[in-house]
């Protein structure tokens, strides 16, 4: 365990101060508070204590857990990599991280086979993973490689520094042209597989924004660009505006035109600032040929 103390210059809550001295997110803050690895004046506190000017703080830093999944030789696009961080371009099909009854063939899998190390934070099921993208869900992800960056990654999302779009072909057509969804998202009541809209003060707070890129005679291709990152959010919010992502076998039409193996949501565009040179890094991943190919039906049907 690593130690970091601190005097407290302004009275604050404990979370911010701490978010401002180090490289940890609140989450991550609350996260060891709860744990019972952060005191302020020497008693055990919670990240939302206030400090009072000249508070002692101390924070215990958990050493990163070694990292327990198998190398596998499963090919990957990786559009860039450096020391600190690589961008793939995940394909629809392939889980992030291994879970229930999910233990090989994951991005993780490959990621260590690809890359010479990840970062350890989130421990050996997760390494290197900074943000998700559904199994079925493709596009751009950007991994850690070390811990610095994913602390770094981390704020920078949390934070919405970092921006994340998406492009997604939607049932019926879309009369708005752009806007922003702003709604309460947790899990479906009636469907633990599920995520739903929920009436204020239940959930968590989900803000998604969306552009018409193009209509089409039965559907629309949206642009989205996520403010939060709520589980399943783009789809949950398109189902909510009454046009589910062509394709999704969860939120979608029962009765589905095309043959599909899942969603065509794509996670097109990532924009983030380098976790060492401060650069602002924007990178781009086309549209898969699945994608390209039921675009091309629904333009001939206009």
């Amino acid at each position: 365990m690593e130690r970091r103390s601190f005097t407290a210059e302004t009275a604050c809550r404990a979370d911010v101060f701490l978010a401002e001295h180090t490289r940890l997110t609140r989450s991550a803050i609350k996260k060891l508070a709860d744990e019972g690895n952060l005191t302020i004046a020497g008693r055990p506190a919670k990240a939302g204590d206030r400090l009072k000017v000249g508070d002692g703080v101390e924070i215990l830093l958990p050493d990163p857990v070694p990292i327990a999944a198998q190398p596998e030789d499963i090919p990957i696009e990786i559009l860039y990599e450096d020391d600190d961080i690589a961008v793939v371009n995940k394909p629809q099909g392939m889980t992030v991280h291994a879970g229930a009854g999910n233990r090989t063939g994951t991005l993780v899998n490959a990621l260590l086979y690809r890359l010479d190390r990840l970062s350890g934070i989130n421990g050996e099921v997760r390494p290197g993973i900074v943000h998700r993208l559904d199994k079925d869900t493709s596009g751009l992800l950007v991994v850690a490689k070390n811990d610095n960056a994913h602390l770094m990654l981390s704020r920078q999302i949390a934070e919405k520094t970092a921006k994340r779009e998406y492009v997604a072909l939607l049932e019926g057509v879309v009369h708005e042209d752009g806007g922003t969804i702003v709604t309460q998202i947790g899990r479906d009541p009636r469907d633990r597989l599920r995520q739903a809209v929920l009436p204020a003060g239940e959930g968590r707070r989900a803000e998604t924004d969306f552009e018409v890129l193009e209509r089409f005679k039965r559907n629309t291709l949206m642009r989205f660009s996520l403010k939060t990152g709520r589980t399943h959010q783009i789809r949950v919010h398109a189902k909510y505006m009454g046009h589910p992502v062509v394709g999704d076998p969860l939120y979608g039409y029962k009765a589905q035109r095309f043959a599909l193996n899942g969603q065509l949501l794509h996670a097109f565009r990532l924009t983030l600032i380098h976790p060492k040179t401060g650069e602002v890094m924007t990178f781009e991943a086309p549209l898969p040929e699945y994608f390209q190919r039921i675009l091309g039906i629904v333009r001939r049907e206009t």
